[in-house]
């Protein structure tokens, strides 16, 4: 009893700090939107606890891997990464409404689309083909290079909006990569041995 009782209380906790996330990082509008969502879906999200964290590559790994797991686009995923792994988002005003309404709409590509162009204007989609019952999403950032010599980021998955989100959280993680300050090498100095020279007069 008193262990369902923690587990209980540990349920309304997770969703009450859920919401309140999403309160702090989002317009009231489009946090309306997407908290009715997350009631009706009834499903706690641990992006929401691991957002708290410092470690923002082993919240994209997470949340890639949430992805690459599910069998299709849910609310609660979409949720999950606007609030772990996206910053424009949550100050664009009333712009963001449209992911929520997206969302509420099941329109899972076209909220996935909506992602890339609001959080990540300087990636664009440029692949997107199905093959072998898998598809395969490639994002750019210099579309007018060739294919081979262009640095995409990638995602496949079964489900055509979840492949474009791990595409989206593979570009995620290399503009964070991008950001962090490069450590320099401190170059050493060789100590050459120096003859000492008495200067006192003997004379």
């Amino acid at each position: 009893m008193f262990a369902l009782r923690i587990g209980s209380f540990m349920k309304a906790y997770t969703y009450t700090y859920a919401s309140h996330t999403l309160s702090c990082l989002m317009p009231s509008s489009f946090f309306m939107g997407i908290a009715s969502i997350l009631r009706c879906e009834g499903q706690d999200s641990w992006a929401h606890k691991m957002a708290r964290g410092s470690d923002y590559a082993v919240l994209l790994d997470r949340l890639s891997e949430a992805v690459r797991v599910a069998p299709r686009a849910t609310p609660d995923i979409v949720s999950q990464i606007i609030v772990g792994a996206c910053n424009r988002i949550p100050l664009l005003g009333a712009k963001a409404t449209k992911i929520g309404q997206l969302i509420k709409l099941g329109s899972w590509f076209d909220a996935a689309s909506a992602l890339i162009e609001l959080e990540l204007p300087g990636w664009k989609l440029r692949r997107l083909i199905r093959e072998d019952g898998e598809w395969f999403c490639s994002l750019s950032q210099q579309p007018n290079l060739p294919v081979m010599l262009d640095d995409t980021a990638d995602g496949t998955h079964e489900d055509l909006p979840l492949a474009i989100l791990l595409a989206f959280l593979e570009a995620r993680r290399r503009m964070s990569l991008a950001a962090q300050p490069v450590a320099r090498a401190v170059p050493t100095v060789d100590l050459v041995p120096v003859a000492l020279t008495s200067c006192d007069n003997f004379a």
